[in-house]
C-alpha cells in the first residue's frame, strides 16, 4: 500500500514547526513536497529522510537539534 500524502498540517505537527517554516523550506531548502491544484503536499518518510541528511541546515530550528555557532 503506498504512503498517502499529508497536508501542509501535518508537516507542521511532524516537524514541529510553524507554517512559516514548511514554506520556507519548500522554497529555500528543498523540502520534498510536491502540489495538487493549490494545496502542498507531504509523505512523512520523505521528510523524516530530509531531516535526517541536514535539509534544514544548521541555521534552522529542528527540535532534538542545536544549531552551531
Amino acid at each position: 500500500m503506498a504512503e498517502p500524502s499529508e497536508s501542509v498540517k501535518d508537516a507542521m505537527n511532524h516537524l514541529g514547526v510553524a507554517k512559516d517554516s514548511v514554506y520556507r523550506w519548500i522554497e529555500a531548502k528543498g523540502l520534498p513536497a510536491h502540489r495538487v491544484s493549490r494545496l502542498w503536499k507531504f509523505k512523512l518518510s520523505d521528510l523524516d529522510e530530509w531531516v535526517r541528511a541536514g535539509g534544514a541546515g544548521d541555521d534552522d530550528e529542528i527540535p532534538g537539534r542545536t544549531a552551531k555557532k
